[in-house]
């Protein structure tokens, strides 16, 4: 039987993609939407995340194209 942990390089659960649809975000910029997102996460970021990807968008902007990026491969794979 195999465990998630034996898929999975140790260390790579500190990388994590979110994608964040909001009203909240309407008239700010990607950098603001960000910070935002950022000041709601500080107490799990705090912890050891080693890299966080994140998207948002406004919920217009998400019906026009939903985001389904791939995850960049993570320690070589």
């Amino acid at each position: 039987t195999r465990r998630s942990s034996d898929l999975v390089p140790k260390g790579s659960e500190t990388h994590f993609k979110i994608v964040v649809v909001s009203d909240k975000f309407q008239g700010l910029n990607p950098v603001k939407r960000q910070q935002l997102v950022y000041g709601i996460l500080a107490e799990a970021l705090a912890g050891p995340v080693h890299a966080l990807s994140m998207a948002t968008h406004t919920p217009l902007e998400w019906a026009k194209g939903p985001e389904n990026r791939p995850s960049p491969p993570c320690m070589g794979g």
